[in-house]
């Protein structure tokens, strides 16, 4: 029979056993990434519930089915473009138009643009991309000067000469093509000017503690109005205007996105970003993005960082907004507002 004193050790084994294990399984639990809570039997998710995603050129433009293919505006500009119009003998028809074109529709980095004015067009201001079943009194073409890719070089501006002129012959058309120095020059100082005043902004949310894990992150940006992206570890806050580009983009690491079991995945940040000069100033984007990722940062326990990890302060923030307001005031007096078709082309 044991004594008393034997079986206050066996106890006091247990309990520091107990302890132990306690303490180990604690500290797995603190390892472990964050996931995000299942939602109660019948309640949908916010992505399953709302159907949200990213708007896509294409899925914004592809025309219902059996449905006549409207008019597509022109976009070329003559701030951004070398444009050329073609002398017609007679008006020409859509069918003919496109049968002529080159088979690639870029020069280089650079679109190669074909704009129609129609017989029944009101003004001479209503260029249109041409399409089938409609005749044309006007065309002309263009190449774009710059993006960032950089400037239109003498090369490529040779090569949409010749392709140019040999679709104008198939048209029995006429082109006067400008001066290559002075197309160039033009290119190079828009390009000049372009990078002077580009603007990609990004702000990093690192964890504190726990790492999260993609379905964790995901969560806690639905309820602040990002939806999923179209790709992979990629969501977006839509802007308020249909078509227009997304105001902010969130993004975490691929790999973690495709994991075969995503709750295991670990992610340690991720990273707000905005194109400045691809979303409307009055979209009020910086404002939103120091608000969302302290909000983001204040939900999952971490904190908000530049690229380099360091702490970003009131100060500084201030300082980049300052800047940027002049950036906005510099794109509008160049005729390239922010979040305009012109900008956006300009910069991408």
């Amino acid at each position: 029979m044991m004594s008393p004193l034997q079986i206050g050790l066996i106890v006091a084994g247990v309990v520091l056993l107990l302890g132990v294990w306690a303490y180990q399984r604690w500290q797995t639990r603190r390892a472990e990434p964050r996931r995000a809570p299942s939602p109660p039997a019948g309640e949908a998710t916010v992505d399953a519930a709302e159907g949200r995603r990213e708007p896509t050129l294409e899925g914004d433009m592809a025309p219902a089915s059996n449905v006549p293919a409207a008019a597509v505006p022109g976009v070329l500009c003559e701030r951004l473009d070398v444009i050329v119009p073609l002398r017609l003998e007679k008006p020409v028809s859509g069918d003919a138009v496109l049968q002529a074109l080159p088979g690639s529709r870029r020069i280089g980095s650079k679109p190669f643009v074909i704009e129609g004015l129609a017989e029944d067009a009101p003004n001479d201001d209503t260029w249109e991309q041409p399409r089938p079943g409609q005749r044309y009194r006007a065309l002309r073409a263009g190449i774009q000067l710059a993006n960032r890719a950089g400037p239109l070089n003498e090369i490529e501006y040779s090569e949409f000469a010749q392709k140019l002129q040999t679709w104008a012959e198939h048209l029995q058309a006429a082109a006067d093509l400008p001066d290559m120095l002075t197309v160039v020059q033009r290119a190079r100082e828009l390009d000049q000017f372009a990078a002077a005043h580009d603007a990609q902004l990004a702000f990093t949310v690192r964890a504190r503690r726990a790492a999260w894990n993609p379905g964790y992150v995901m969560q806690h940006a639905a309820r602040l109005g990002f939806v999923p992206g179209a790709l992979p570890g990629r969501m977006v806050l839509p802007g308020g205007t249909p078509g227009a580009a997304p105001v902010l983009v969130l993004q975490f690491e691929t790999q973690a996105a495709l994991a075969e079991d995503p709750e295991l995945a670990v992610l340690r940040e991720v990273r707000l970003t905005l194109e400045a000069t691809h979303v409307a100033r009055d979209e009020r984007a910086y404002q939103r993005l120091r608000e969302l990722s302290a909000a983001l940062a204040a939900a999952m326990d971490g904190w908000v960082s530049d690229d380099a990890g360091q702490p970003l302060d009131p100060a500084a923030l201030d300082r980049i907004g300052g800047e940027l307001e002049i950036l906005y005031e510099a794109l509008e007096a160049r005729g390239f507002p922010a979040g305009s078709a012109q900008a956006r082309r300009l910069f991408g």
